[in-house]
Order: structure tokens, then C-alpha cells, then sequence
């Protein structure tokens, strides 16, 4: 694979990780697979979740990756830094700036003001029902996103917390 091969490959991954990513989490966490994710969703003091099985399984499929890939593909293998790639994003984002799970800071601006706030209201139902930014690095208008949770309790199809401002 040439240079321009390997770097469109990664970043095809790390995008196609965000897709996936917003996949599983609406279909997958908020739905079968709700046991995992619920409490997440849910006030706690522990430093680990049961949602981070999912980080774990995840791990596993991609080391799978890396090992078949250094084996027989060697477009497999860059698929699998993308995908590690983009679980570090997901991290330092998602677990680190939004939940402040590693360290402390509350942007006042821009788009990383954009991220916590579109999180803060995915974490706006109660429930696994409706909700609204399942995606982990591309964040929706918050505004938008008010409306759409406006109409999902007013329609019935969710559950919002009062403070969300919905």
C-alpha cells in the first residue's frame, strides 16, 4: 500500500467508526443491549461502568483485527489503527471532556462547548427510549436538538428530564 492508500484508509476508518458509533449506540445500547449501557445513564460514584464491556468487546474485535491483518491483510491492519484511533478520540472526548472521567474542564466555547452539550442532552431521557446525538464526536445544533426533545415528550415517545430544557 502506498502512503496516500494508508493515511485514506485510517481516516476512512476513524469516519466510518463515528458512523458505526451512532449505529450502535442508538440500536444496539439503547436497545438489546440496554443491560450494558443503562448505567451510564444512570447517577453513580463507581470508577467503572458495566457500559464499559462495551470498550472491552470492542478491544477484543479490533486486536482480532490487528492479528489477521499482520497475517493476511495489510489494509486490515490500518482499518484496525483507524478504528484504535478513533477509540482514543472516543475516549478523550466521550469519558475524558464530556464525563469528566480523567480530568476537569468545562469548555466555554466552540465546538468542544458543542460536544458537552449535545451529550448533555442525549443524557436527557430517562430511559432507553428516544433521546436524541448518539453520534460521540460529531455533535448536533443544540438548539436543534432542544426541539427534537420538545417534540419526543410531547409526543410521548420519551421521558425528559425537567432540568434538560426540553
Amino acid at each position: 500500500m502506498s502512503v496516500l492508500d494508508i493515511i485514506l484508509t485510517v481516516i476512512a476508518a476513524i469516519v466510518g467508526m463515528e458512523v458505526f458509533a451512532w449505529w450502535a449506540h442508538k440500536y444496539i445500547m439503547h436497545g438489546w443491549g440496554w443491560d450494558w449501557h443503562r448505567d451510564h445513564h444512570e447517577p453513580h460514584d463507581n470508577v467503572w461502568e458495566r457500559n464499559d464491556l462495551y470498550a472491552v468487546t470492542f478491544a477484543g474485535i479490533v486486536f482480532a483485527m490487528f492479528a489477521i491483518g499482520h497475517l493476511f491483510s495489510e489494509r486490515l491492519w490500518w482499518i484496525a489503527l483507524g478504528i484504535t484511533l478513533y477509540g482514543l478520540i472516543y475516549t478523550i472526548i466521550h469519558d475524558g471532556l464530556v464525563h469528566q472521567r480523567f480530568f476537569r474542564w468545562v469548555p466555554k466555547r466552540g465546538y468542544a462547548k458543542r460536544l458537552v452539550q449535545a451529550h448533555k442532552l442525549h443524557h436527557a431521557t430517562i430511559g432507553k427510549e428516544g433521546g436524541v446525538s448518539f453520534g460521540f464526536v460529531f455533535a448536533g445544533d443544540p438548539a436543534k436538538l432542544k426541539s427534537e426533545l420538545r417534540r419526543q415528550r410531547q409526543a410521548g415517545e420519551a421521558v425528559v428530564r425537567d432540568s434538560a430544557g426540553a
